[in-house]
């Protein structure tokens, strides 16, 4: 009997990522808001009935995406902005981070980019919540550097949130840049590479 519950268990999981990886696929050119449940169902082959077994709503679905998409992110944001001085060598090295996530992943990029304002609010809450927590362990990050010291906490959160508003500003233009030449790839990385340094020389002068 526990053999039988387990390949169904087995088989509803599979069913779950099936709808998920389903939806993602077909948003790659719609908006979540437009995106029907019958559609998500036909393309995975299940009545659409059985979306119900995994998910209340599309809504709820997008969130599940939400964490699929940027839950997984965490130790890669503190790692790039520990990473994120005026070092032209450690600010290449956190661009170079979040251009490789943007070639392994490019349609949960796309996702969080157009869902960020998109017309769901469950969705947008779910980013702005993923985004929140971001922005507070990157405080925690650079709290423990000593180019901190002096620093109150409201002003090393609001530093965050640049670094953290800038990293997802950089990943959206890698992935315009994905279809264009690599000239246009290096321009991005270029002026990313300038816009880090650029924090970072506003954050070595903030206390002047």
């Amino acid at each position: 009997m526990s053999h039988t519950l387990g390949i169904r268990q087995v088989q509803k999981q599979k069913t779950r990522q099936a709808l998920l990886d389903a939806a993602l696929a077909l948003l790659e050119d719609q908006s979540l808001s437009s995106l029907g449940l019958r559609e998500v169902t036909r393309a995975v082959g299940v009545a659409p009935t059985a979306f119900y077994r995994h998910f209340r709503s599309i809504a709820d679905l997008g969130v599940v995406l939400v964490e699929e998409a940027l839950g997984s992110l965490h130790p890669m944001i503190r790692r790039t902005v520990s990473s994120a001085d005026d070092s032209g060598e450690r600010i290449a090295r956190a661009i170079e981070l979040i251009a490789d996530h943007v070639d392994a992943y490019p349609a949960h990029v796309r996702f969080i980019a157009r869902e960020r304002h998109g017309g769901v609010q469950p969705v947008r809450e779910a980013i702005r919540e993923q985004l929140s927590r971001f922005g507070q362990e990157v405080r925690d990050e650079l709290a423990q550097d000593p180019e901190s010291a002096g620093w109150d906490d409201d002003d090393l959160l609001m530093l965050a949130n640049l670094y953290v508003d800038q990293m997802l500003i950089t990943a959206s233009l890698f992935l315009e840049a994905q279809e264009s030449s690599e000239e246009e790839r290096e321009r991005v990385t270029q002026v990313a590479q300038r816009q880090m340094r650029l924090i970072s020389i506003g954050r070595r002068h903030w206390l002047d």
